[in-house]
């Protein structure tokens, strides 16, 4: 068990310092008793092929947006195993609301990644997979996406459905006041609705130590009156396990919790950052030693699970996905400019006529 907190609040929600771990930084099991980790092997072995996958198409977006592709990539490198096994427990027609980082989620839930690139590349029309797999298009303003979040929990409790919906922040996120706000609400009208912020030590160059005084971004919890649990974000098991309790709590009438997984961000904020501006090396080679994928690798051979075999078929099958992510996007058709104005509402106003006009004739300035 973890160090007291020393905070007090309602009974059962007091916070560990210590966050959940499953899986050690060696890759042999924790002695950790709270949380099952007791998955067919199977399972285990599709937790890996995902984070494998989310690893190579990370990369290969990288190098289309380097290529002149996409306008810009957030890349997610290292924090695998906090999306993956955060996103795999949950049933499919849980609605999730993503921030920018999300490929292990899309990945896992099975959205193509052409249309993740078609998204970074501003076609529009590359988020309409994104709803077909109960999930909201990427939110790049910070933070909104959990009122969304907290909005589609509140109409399910008037639907009488017993979905979950799963709002993704990051730790920068836990700074706007649209995530105050979807706290607040979550728990004064106890939503089905679990808050799950990916602590990667860093809101673009701010570390986390200038972001709060808080003592975890998890004991933020008690002041909203919900559960907030730590977990070790390069620990796809627990990711797993804690995620499954959290939404499952939510799905029988027990309210929202929030989720703190701690990992880190190896790469830099996007594609346009250089983070060796602010943050040291020695920091990075520490994180980087807790790499999730050999670690969770690790375990697997300790375990019994691991073989050539598996190995083979995860990196021909992501070397197929990168293959069909580069050649649905390099030389795409870009979007339609009549489509900004055209879909906005049934009938063009003349307000967007005029609007329309303009912006053809600066780009035929341009030509």
């Amino acid at each position: 068990m973890g160090q007291s907190s020393g905070f007090e609040g309602r009974e059962g929600f007091g916070v560990d310092w210590e966050p959940v771990q499953l899986i050690g930084a060696d890759g042999t099991p924790t002695g950790e008793d709270r949380f099952a980790r007791d998955l067919p092997d199977e399972t285990l072995c599709w937790l890996y092929e995902l984070m494998v996958i989310t690893r190579e198409l990370d990369i290969e977006l990288v190098n289309l947006q380097r290529q002149g592709e996409l306008a810009l990539f957030a890349s997610c490198r290292g924090q695998e195993a906090a999306q993956v096994g955060a996103t795999a427990c949950l049933r499919k027609t849980d609605w999730l609301f993503p921030q920018y980082r999300e490929l292990g989620v899309f990945v896992t839930r099975g959205i193509p990644p052409w249309h993740v690139a078609a998204a970074w590349r501003g076609t529009w029309n590359g988020g309409l997979e994104f709803t077909a797999k109960c999930c909201a298009p990427i939110s790049v303003p910070i933070g909104t996406q959990a009122l969304h979040a907290v909005g589609a929990a509140m109409a399910a409790q008037r639907l009488d459905e017993d979905s979950v919906t799963v709002a993704f922040v990051g730790d920068g996120a836990t700074s706007e006041g649209d995530v105050h706000e979807a706290l607040n609400f979550a728990a004064v009208f106890n939503t089905p609705c679990v808050f799950y912020v990916q602590n990667n030590q860093w809101a673009i160059s701010v570390p986390l130590s200038r972001q709060t005084a808080a003592p975890t971004l998890a004991h933020k919890a008690i002041g909203y009156g919900m559960p907030g649990v730590r977990v070790d974000g390069n620990d796809p098991l627990a990711c797993y396990a804690v995620m499954a309790e959290a939404a499952e709590r939510a799905r029988s009438g027990g309210g929202p919790t929030l989720i703190e997984a701690v990992t880190y961000r190896l790469g830099p904020h996007t594609t346009s950052d250089d983070p060796t501006r602010y943050r040291s090396s020695a920091e990075l080679d520490r994180w980087a030693a807790l790499d999730p994928i050999p670690r969770y690798r690790a375990y697997l051979r300790n375990i019994g699970v691991w073989s050539d075999r598996l190995d083979e078929r995860v990196i021909a099958r992501a070397k197929r996905l990168r293959t069909e992510l580069r050649d649905a996007t390099v030389g795409a058709a870009d979007v339609d400019i009549d489509e900004v104005f055209t879909a906005v509402y049934a009938e063009i106003t003349p307000e967007l006529q005029e609007q329309r006009a303009m912006l053809r004739a600066e780009l035929a300035r341009g030509r």
